[in-house]
């Protein structure tokens, strides 16, 4: 629901626009709204599904985002449907830390990595059908039901969840308070961090508000960073990056998805603003690797859990590192089989090799207590990489002030050459970063319940375009 959320108002904001009569600006507040909230309390909600159920947390935040998107759906106008969007972003961080955390929980120890195969595979199909599914809505009854259209399914994953999850939740920390200081530092920090970092590309990184808010928001971090370390009970235990394997993964994944985010994001805009594809159409050039995706995750989730994550971990990075660099090669006027369809397909293995074991050991070094916070943790990692890739990258290779097909097409290639070298960087960093022993084994899960931490998104949520 979040993923096909997030690709097809990508689809309708031109449409909302002509409805309302806004501007580009007006616009981009339906994307950032949604984001501030989701970025800014997801490890409020991790640890609150912890306390309070992992399964209640999860119904909750589905039936909050169902309503916030029934809001969206009959908003009058673009005020309402911005504070709907930010709704909308309360209710995606509820959910988001859970999905994985009870499918952890409710699958037996060989099963586990499977499913969290399945899980990263399905999920990168719904990004996918969004421009297919946002192009029909659009086109036929409307932009409202991009929106309404959460709403059954919405109905469809609570009662699956009341009718077949089981509830989970930390054994510990019953009788702890929940640690609200700690809670709205981390909410400071991740909501102006994301304000910041989205700003920074229209702004200008010399802004008084970007540099006054960026420096709240490093404030705000570091605030936080000693106040868990003091208190008995924290939002996030420091416990957790006391394990190596957990450090490691995260500091890997923060390369990945600073690349993946910017990569997606690179290759539609490339391919709509040089070569004048339609947007389905370069919404959908990359959908062999989400085929991929949904046919191998699965096996790469089981072979992870045979040999450990480590030689994938190392690997998978560099195959997704040489796909970026034949995704280059695509330039003004592309052929999609000659240009994209090679790039495409080597990415696409590439992320085979390297998701569902990424997932499912940042996981297993959590333990069986703190796993929805190690998921908020993970989510936070992956999109503020995203997003400071997003407001750096295209200012760097020059596409933020590019002007033609030609100018926009030598950027390009910059801004992917360097989201390559990103995404390489991760391999030997957990390579060398990972013990041989490290895999989620049973005598591992003894000590850390293989439990749910959300993975991050395949896609970045947009934040709209450069300039």
């Amino acid at each position: 629901m979040a993923s096909l959320d997030a690709t097809i108002v990508n689809v309708a904001l031109p449409h909302i626009g002509d409805d309302f009569g806004v501007d580009v600006s007006a616009l981009q507040w339906v994307l950032t709204g949604y984001l501030l909230a989701l970025a800014s309390l997801i490890l409020l909600a991790g640890a609150l599904g912890d306390r309070l159920g992992r399964r209640r947390v999860f119904v909750l935040g589905t039936a909050w985002f169902a309503a916030a998107s029934l809001l969206c759906g009959v908003a009058p106008n673009i005020a309402v449907l911005v504070g709907a969007r930010v709704l909308q972003g309360v209710g995606g961080a509820l959910l988001t830390p859970g999905s994985l955390a009870i499918l952890q929980s409710s699958f037996r120890e060989d099963d586990r990595a499977a499913a969290v195969g399945a899980w990263s595979g399905l999920g990168g199909v719904a990004g996918a059908i969004g421009p297919f599914v946002g192009g029909v809505l659009v086109g036929g009854p409307g932009w409202r039901w991009a929106f309404l259209l959460n709403v059954p399914v919405a109905v469809v994953a609570i009662v699956c969840a009341r009718a077949g999850v089981p509830e989970t939740r930390a054994h510990d920390d019953s009788g702890a308070r929940l640690d609200v200081r700690g809670a709205a530092y981390a909410v400071v920090a991740l909501a102006a961090m994301t304000w910041a970092l989205t700003e920074a590309g229209p702004r200008g990184w010399t802004d008084a508000a970007v540099v006054v808010v960026g420096a709240a928001s490093v404030a705000a971090t570091v605030a936080f960073v000693v106040h868990v370390r003091l208190v008995p009970n924290p939002l996030v235990p420091p416990a957790l990056f006391g394990n190596r394997t957990f450090t490691v993964v995260n500091l890997g994944t923060a390369f990945l998805y600073a690349a993946l985010g910017l990569s997606f994001f690179l290759v539609a805009y490339q391919l709509q603003v040089a070569a004048g594809w339609s947007a389905l159409s370069a919404g959908v050039a990359l959908l062999p690797a989400t085929i991929l995706m949904l046919l191998l995750s699965a096996r790469s989730g089981r072979l992870g859990q045979r040999i450990g994550p480590r030689l994938q971990l190392g690997v998978g990075p560099l195959v997704t590192g040489a796909g970026l660099l034949l995704l280059a090669r695509v330039g003004a006027d592309p052929s999609w089989t000659a240009d994209v369809l090679p790039g495409a397909l080597v990415f696409g293995v590439g992320l085979v090799i390297f998701v569902a074991p990424l997932t499912a050991t940042v996981m297993a070094a959590a333990d069986a207590d703190h796993v929805s916070v190690a998921s908020g943790v993970n989510n936070a990692v992956a999109r503020a990489a995203s997003l400071a890739a997003l407001a750096v990258v295209p200012v760097v290779s020059g596409l933020s002030s590019a002007d033609g097909r030609d100018e926009v097409t030598d950027a390009y290639r910059v801004a992917l050459v360097i989201a390559a070298v990103v995404a390489a960087i991760a391999g030997p960093l957990m390579w060398f970063g990972l013990r041989r022993r490290d895999r989620p084994t049973c005598a591992d899960c003894a000590r850390h319940v293989l439990c749910p931490v959300d993975g991050p998104p395949l896609q970045a949520e947009p934040v709209g375009t450069p300039g």
